[in-house]
């Protein structure tokens, strides 16, 4: 087997040439941005039940959507154009995606769609599997689809909107469940991807994706353990597809069960893999105590991506690269390399949070922080809705069943049958209120 080399030199300019450090360099823009309101307002789309309904603000509404899609866009070509990116097709792409995510967006708020609670992300993903299953995807389009970066962009903002405040309502209730239930799925659905063959690589990209909180955790973990954007992908992709059915049955069984709103809430936020299927899951349980309980267990997961993206880090850095015969110059792993192989999205996602929680909301007060938020959090769902288009625009599904002969796909759905039962245990144990008064 050969032997490669990590280089022991640092370089600077990963600060401003890597994907990682432009997703966080992004995220803080548009949060300082948002702080001193110099954000350009969100485009409005109201419920609608006739096309004429959806635009409140009539023929205003294309000029805010210009002001939207300038700015995004103009954030997105800085980023593209230190990391060396080609900004012409970035330019054409961005602006195809972009519109079907906004098309996704405004799907979304049609009445009987939001009745059943399917969120505008799960349309983009539609739109762009259509697209690259029934038509043809052209190289300068999939050259924009950016599935990553929009992604950890999105999770930047993301930390903004989990304020300590509002982690301390769930308690250690909230916080016990997450850790049993990532502790247990994880290690599960590694040996059971060992078992089926994909490697150690893969089998924690898929573990990582089962237990924690599906997309960005795959991100995360494949970013910890190097692991090969195909197999990240491949797992994306599969997050995606099983979120649909799982956030329309789940809250069928959970009914047909006879959940309280509680322990149904809790068994969506630990089960469901996207942070907008859990919303949307949580809503059908109950749209008060149910998707209260689902958002909080769901942000104790979501906090639990940064500690399992280091202990990852350790884990392959002494040995997944010793066994694939990766060293450093100097003949063995180094501590310094936890931190090379450390996503640097992480450490945007939590200091948002830190910042948010002990500055922003004390100084400016809760009210206008969550103004604050109401804006920003926006942009994450519109770099979540573009992510989504496109992961779709680079799946076939056909494709999904080749890779591994099927076997990641099996895996994958018997990992999270197993979290399905698993999850049920832990929430009804923790949430009933057979043994103490759940804190919600």
């Amino acid at each position: 087997m050969a032997t490669s080399y990590i280089s022991t030199r640092t370089d600077w300019s990963s600060l401003w040439k890597k994907e990682d450090w432009w997703a966080v360099w992004a995220g803080f823009l548009i949060l300082v941005f948002g702080i001193i309101k110099f954000l350009p307002a969100l485009p409005k789309i109201a419920k609608w039940s006739t096309v004429g309904q959806s635009f409140p603000s009539g023929f205003g509404t294309i000029g805010a959507v210009a002001l939207f899609f300038g700015f995004v866009l103009g954030l997105t070509l800085l980023a593209r154009r230190f990391i060396g990116a080609n900004l012409k097709q970035h330019f054409a792409g961005f602006s195809v995606i972009f519109g079907l995510a906004f098309i996704a967006m405004w799907i979304g708020k049609f009445a009987p769609i939001q009745k059943w609670g399917l969120e505008a992300v799960l349309w983009a993903l539609v739109l762009g599997l259509f697209i690259s299953n029934i038509l043809r995807v052209p190289h300068w389009l999939k050259a924009a689809a950016q599935t990553e970066f929009f992604v950890k962009i999105g999770l930047v903002l993301l930390g903004a909107e989990i304020l300590f405040s509002t982690i301390v309502k769930g308690g250690a209730v909230g916080m016990a469940q997450a850790l049993l239930v990532v502790i247990a799925v994880w290690f599960f659905a590694f040996w059971l991807g060992k078992k089926l063959g994909l490697g150690g690589s893969f089998s924690s990209i898929m573990a990582s994706g089962v237990s924690i909180c599906g997309v960005s955790a795959a991100i995360a973990a494949g970013g910890a353990v190097k692991g090969n954007p195909k197999h990240i992908s491949h797992v994306i992709s599969l997050v995606l597809l099983l979120a649909m059915p799982m956030l329309i049955g789940m809250p069928l069984l959970a009914k047909s069960l006879g959940l309280s709103p509680e322990v149904a809430g809790a068994w969506m936020g630990g089960t469901i893999d996207t942070t907008g299927a859990v919303v949307a899951a949580g809503t059908l349980v109950d749209p008060d105590t149910g998707l209260q309980v689902a958002s909080l267990v769901k942000m104790a997961q979501n906090v639990l991506i940064g500690f399992a993206a280091f202990f990852m880090a350790i884990w392959a850095t002494f040995s997944i690269d010793k066994s694939q015969g990766i060293v450093t110059n100097t003949g063995k792993p180094r501590l310094i390399d936890i931190w090379y192989r450390f996503p640097k999205f992480i450490v945007g996602f939590v200091l948002a949070s830190v910042v948010f929680s002990l500055i922003v909301e004390p100084n400016l007060g809760s009210a206008a922080t969550n103004t604050i938020l109401g804006t920003t959090k926006g942009y994450r769902d519109l770099f979540f809705a573009l992510a989504f288009v496109s992961i779709g625009l680079e799946t076939r599904i056909k494709d999904l069943v080749a890779v591994g002969r099927g076997k990641p796909a099996l895996a994958f759905i018997g990992a999270q049958a197993f979290n399905v039962v698993w999850t049920l245990l832990i929430v009804w144990l923790l949430w009933s209120g057979i043994f103490f008064e759940p804190p919600i």
